[in-house]
């Protein structure tokens, strides 16, 4: 019996060098949790022994448990470097439309060639649909599904109406002949002018530009032009003009079409020709000889002055003593963007930016956590899977519960101590050599015995 005995201290304790030196190889395994083995004692008797003499058997491997307490947080460049700070896992699937959901903390994602978010393996992230707003449009890991990151943001806007906020200098000199000598190829025939970048309905870019001629005391005409070419305001007289009105505006050479702005002797805005409706006045269809790229040519484009004539507004435009300003020139047209940047929240929250300025929500990164973390499988690379021991999956948003929080552009190290583990591999050679001692008296015993004549 002594030979089993010193035998199972054997086994334990190659147990024992197995885990530590285990930990010891995963170090600096990004998400890898350490394991710890454990032990129980052997012991059995009958109804008839005498169980106060009764010696154990020896000794049982109960568990190898891993141990799920938080590693050392690394920080990187890489935006889709995720680490979970506090309780939870990622969930990855191996394809596209598999249920075979694994759980890891290992956060080293990135893009594969469709776009998706993927680990070193090719596991695709699970993410919760949201919102326009950024919120979660369900928290169910039914409905979570692979992370997909557009390079482009959606079809392009054409411009529809611009915003313009200004002053204009009341020291200028009248233009003489103005408007009748109008030239945009002629700086000396307008006093200031202004451009702003618009799109047509293919997401092709134009030059808006905006011409100021001072034509009397505290009056100025108005003449756009989009790529060089003059674009005529819309006559208000004329049938079907959304603007309405009765009045037309200046008229340049060539029957161009103007705007009127008209100041009173504070410099506060009176009056427009023609009047503006409720987006502003407009111009006139661009056409297919602006929009030669086969783009929408019934294009036309509102210029919003903000105008107020109940009083100073800091909106509208101005005439007072000082320098032409443009304190604000918006238009409301989009290109097709391009993908710039991602920024992912520590509530989980993607949300990608593109070149044409705007920015989207995307998907938020679904979190799961377990009743029972040690009751998980194994399942090599870092990632476990769920079992009865550990119960069922609970999903759910980071930050919320009891679930940590995500930090982009970091990783979560390995939890285990080098030091603690160095220590504990020299307990464990002991306790082999001492077991292995053991076995050698046990058989010194038996070689006496047989000796014995």
């Amino acid at each position: 019996m002594s030979f089993n005995i010193a035998l199972s201290g054997l086994n334990a304790a190659q147990k024992d060098l197995d885990v530590t030196s285990n930990n010891i190889a995963n170090v600096n395994t990004v998400g890898f949790k350490e394991s710890r083995a454990e032990f129980v004692d052997v012991y059995a008797s009958s109804l008839l022994a005498a169980g106060k003499t009764k010696v154990g058997d020896g000794v049982l491997t109960s568990d190898v448990a891993q141990q799920f307490s938080q590693g050392s947080i690394q920080f990187t460049n890489n935006a889709l470097d995720l680490a979970i700070t506090g309780n939870g896992f990622f969930a990855t699937v191996p394809e596209l439309g598999s249920l075979e959901t694994s759980y890891t903390r290992a956060g080293q994602f990135k893009l594969n060639d469709s776009n998706f978010v993927v680990n070193s393996q090719g596991e695709h992230l699970l993410g919760f649909p949201v919102n326009a707003d950024g919120s979660s449009a369900s928290v169910s890991l039914s409905t979570a599904s692979p992370i997909l990151i557009p390079t482009s943001s959606g079809a392009p806007t054409k411009t529809s109406e611009v915003d313009i906020r200004m002053n204009l200098p009341a020291g200028d000199a009248v233009i003489t002949g103005a408007p009748g000598n109008f030239d945009h190829t002629d700086p000396l025939t307008y006093n200031h002018s202004t451009s702003v970048t618009v799109f047509d309905s293919l997401g092709d870019s134009h030059v808006m530009t905006y011409y100021f001629v001072k034509s009397a005391p505290n009056q100025w005409d108005l003449f756009t032009a989009v790529d060089g070419t003059l674009v005529p305001i819309a006559d208000p007289g004329a049938a079907g003009n959304p603007v309405g009105g009765t009045a037309s505006g200046p008229l340049a050479p060539g029957g161009i079409r103007g705007a009127q702005l008209t100041f009173d002797t504070s410099g506060d805005f009176i009056s427009m020709i023609p009047a503006p409706g409720v987006g502003g006045i407009v111009t006139e269809q661009l056409g297919s000889t602006i929009l030669a790229n086969g783009a929408d040519p019934l294009q036309t484009i509102a210029i919003d002055f903000n105008l107020d004539t109940g009083g100073p507004n800091p909106n509208e435009p101005t005439q007072f003593a000082s320098n032409f300003e443009v304190t604000a020139l918006e238009q409301n047209g989009l290109a097709v963007g391009r993908l710039t940047g991602i920024d992912i929240d520590t509530d989980g929250l993607i949300r990608a930016t593109y070149s044409n300025g705007t920015s989207e929500p995307l998907s938020r990164i679904a979190l799961v956590n377990f009743a029972n973390e040690q009751g998980l499988t194994q399942v090599g690379n870092s990632s476990w899977k769920e079992s009865i021991s550990s119960g069922e999956a609970l999903a759910g948003e980071a930050g919320t519960g009891t679930f940590g929080t995500v930090q982009s552009s970091a990783l979560e190290q390995s939890n285990v101590n080098l030091t603690t583990e160095l220590i504990d591999l020299i307990s464990a050679q002991r306790n082999f050599q001492a077991n292995s001692r053991s076995l050698e008296v046990d058989n010194q015993l038996n070689q006496t015995i047989l000796q014995i004549r």
